[in-house]
């Protein structure tokens, strides 16, 4: 949608085939404090109909929020609504990257049973006669107004942008400086803006913090972009973007920028569960380092499956609030694909425009006789979408061995059946995980990462960046078989902030145009 302002996550339907099954022993998933400054949404797309549902991590008072978001038409009340914020914890716990671990059994044990090759399909407001409030001297016409839960919401259109930049600030939205010459490609391009403020009297709060709600919108749009430039007036340093996209049919990925896929199924050492943030952080920019100007694919799979599940698969009730409502159709044919791009603001000088994209295949895979993965560390193409970033910790036998043909290289869970006691890497938002900057990847990775050009004990390049946090407005499940023990991971931080407007709302009455 190449009017729309949030970015869109593209998920692709899985084609018939059928899946590789393995037995995934989940350590840990990606924290919060890897994305200190990132914006998350989902989007599902199907034909020409978007539904585009944004998380808002906006901390301060309530009156002070407000927010503009480019939309390509005008949105009437039956196409907003609010959203748990649970189901974007559970959306960015299925499609994070992940750590898993694997122990030889006994070589010695009688050969279990063959395991059946399982499916990749998965389990079971008052506006006047014509319609919009007439045009003031701005050039600025209210097309629509109406609530929705704590919400006053707006749709505005423009004659120029310099009208539209005086109205805001008129009606008490203290927008960034600079934000007309950021809005005239939207206002030239007949593009709609949905605004938002709340009204305190209808905020929950917990303790003493106010808790806003996500918001979903749905339209109609012949092109799937993301106009980001909006959103660089609060760009503070270096920032994460991650995109979740559901769809039916394809993955996608984007068009006018360079796309790459997170090296996979990676062999670390076993001192990665206590860093696996830091870990993961640092290769992420040693991707981005090497790949400039890129968006990185972390995950691509079937929605209602995973294998290892750090958590249960989303269900048709999650899919519903994420927009199959409005799409209607299957509700068990959605593949979940994730993107990331870091950013800073001269990495942004196009909005994302998406396209689709073939199935392609990666992270997974049980480990061969010699502790060899299956699979290399970059995606290939396949019949279905079943790419994920996986990094595996191994154990070899290291008991006695009491038999004259010994069977190596079956692995699976703790010796003895014991209950696997790994501590979480990244359990959460207290956790504080080891920085990027002192993060050793030659270090930490027990085999060479190819596509990166990084090997076992390379010195440790320039210290990366830390993401900036802009400054706050003023005013254990199962995984993919039985007995797997799963680490907990946060969601992501961050919200609108860095692909809309969020303004300071100063007090005062309202005046309309």
């Amino acid at each position: 949608m190449r009017q729309i302002i949030i970015l869109a996550t593209a998920l692709a339907l899985l084609g018939g085939g059928t899946a590789h099954a393995f037995c995934g022993f989940y350590v840990s998933g990606a924290d919060a404090s890897l994305y200190n400054d990132a914006t998350m949404v989902v989007m599902m797309r199907e034909g020409t109909t978007t539904v585009l549902s944004m998380q808002n991590g906006y901390q301060g008072p309530p009156e002070a929020f407000a927010l503009v978001v480019p939309v390509p038409v005008v949105l009437e009340e039956e196409n907003v609504k609010t959203l748990p914020s649970s189901v974007f914890d559970r959306v960015d716990k299925l499609a994070a990257p992940r750590l898993v671990e694997y122990w030889e059994q006994d070589p010695c044990a009688p050969p279990p049973p063959p395991m059946p090759v399982r499916s990749a399909m998965p389990m079971g407001a008052a506006m006047n006669e014509s319609g919009a409030a007439p045009m003031d001297d701005t050039g600025v016409t209210v097309e629509a107004e109406f609530a929705v839960g704590e919400y006053d919401i707006v749709i505005l259109s423009a004659r120029d942008s310099g009208g539209l930049d005086t109205w805001l600030r008129q009606n008490e939205y203290n927008i960034p400086e600079g934000a007309e010459p950021v809005l005239r490609p939207y206002v030239e391009q007949g593009t709609k803006f949905f605004v938002a403020k709340v009204d305190p009297s209808r905020v929950t709060f917990e303790g003493n913090r106010a808790v806003l709600s996500p918001l979903r919108v749905h339209y109609d749009s012949d092109t799937f972009s993301l106009p980001v430039r909006l959103g660089l007036l609060n760009s503070q340093g270096v920032q994460d973007l991650i995109v979740h996209v559901l769809a039916r049919g394809q993955r996608y990925e984007v068009a006018n920028y360079e796309n790459a896929t997170i090296p996979t199924n990676i062999r670390v050492r076993d001192p990665v569960r206590d860093s696996f943030g830091g870990f993961y952080r640092a290769l992420f920019e040693r991707v981005r380092e090497r790949n400039p100007n890129t968006v990185v694919t972390e995950y691509s799979w079937d929605a209602t499956s995973c294998d290892p599940c750090p958590e249960p698969a989303l269900n048709a009730s999650e899919l519903t609030l994420l927009g199959a409502d409005v799409l209607g159709g299957n509700m068990y044919s959605f593949v979940l694909t994730r993107l990331h791009y870091r950013y800073e603001k001269e990495d942004l000088d196009n909005d994302l425009v998406f396209r689709a994209a073939p199935p392609i295949v990666g992270g997974r895979g049980m480990p061969g006789p010699q502790g060899q993965l299956e699979e290399q560390e970059a995606a290939v193409l396949g019949s279905t979408n079943n790419f994920q970033g996986r990094y595996v910790i191994l154990h070899k036998w290291d008991g006695p061995i009491q038999c004259q043909q010994p069977r190596r290289g079956n692995w699976g869970g703790p010796p003895g059946g014991q209950p696997n006691q790994t501590r979480a890497a990244a359990g959460g938002p207290s956790a504080a995980p080891t920085p990027a900057a002192r993060v050793s990847l030659g270090a930490l990775v027990a085999e060479p990462v190819e596509s990166i050009a990084l090997r076992p004990g390379d010195p440790d390049p320039e210290p990366a960046p830390e993401p900036q946090t802009p400054p706050p407005a003023t005013g254990t499940g199962e995984g993919g078989c039985a007995g797997c023990t799963v680490g907990g991971a946060s969601g992501l931080g961050g919200g609108f902030a860095a692909l809309l407007v969020l303004a300071a709302l100063r007090p005062g009455r309202r005046r309309r145009g």
